[in-house]
């Protein structure tokens, strides 16, 4: 099933300036604990935002990305198979492409992680989100759509508000009552 995670402000702001709003370390160890071992769908800002470049251990990456090429070393090592064992990625050139990879994984669990736009294309075929919700104030320059207002969308699950350094979050689920099929 495709899935979308990701972390929001209570405006659904996701980022600013190729970062994330706010680091929250229990939701960095949420993250790590759904997507371990997973399959993970992104844009190339989104794996350009990680250390060096690199795919996230633990994992299959899969990138949508129009130029390889310009990838850091780190990333481009990864997509020549010279990459850390039991970590992967490939990168494919279209969001056809993508779409059609996708409906070969359908019996697996694949996470969009982002960016933005990435998000807005495949959130459609995504059957659950889990979003935590922050209460940051920093203003964003990206987006997630906002699931309360998206007709088809509905919370399933809303955790209770906790507090790390000085900001509020919580954990809630929200599920796709009608997900588009993957060709």
């Amino acid at each position: 099933m495709l899935k979308a995670i990701v972390n929001v402000n209570q405006e659904w702001g996701i980022g600013k300036k190729g970062d994330l709003l706010v680091y929250i370390p229990e939701d960095m160890k949420f993250f790590r604990q759904q997507t371990k071992g997973k399959t993970l769908v992104m844009g190339r800002k989104t794996l350009e935002s990680f250390p060096e470049g690199r795919p996230l251990k633990g994992r299959r990456s899969i990138l949508l990305t129009r130029d390889p090429s310009g990838l850091p070393e780190a990333a481009r090592a990864y997509l020549e198979g010279r990459g850390e064992a039991g970590t992967s990625l490939e990168a494919v050139g279209s969001l056809k492409e993508l779409l059609a990879l996708l409906g070969t994984l359908k019996e697996e669990e694949v996470y969009v992680i982002g960016g933005e736009q990435l998000y807005r294309a495949l959130l459609p075929y995504c059957g659950e989100c889990q979003v935590t919700v922050n209460d940051c104030k920093e203003k964003a320059d990206t987006w997630f759509p906002d699931l309360d207002s998206l007709p088809g969308w509905r919370r399933r699950e809303a955790g209770a508000w906790q507090e790390s350094e000085g900001i509020r979050y919580r954990f809630t689920t929200y599920e796709n009552l009608e997900p588009r099929e993957l060709p």
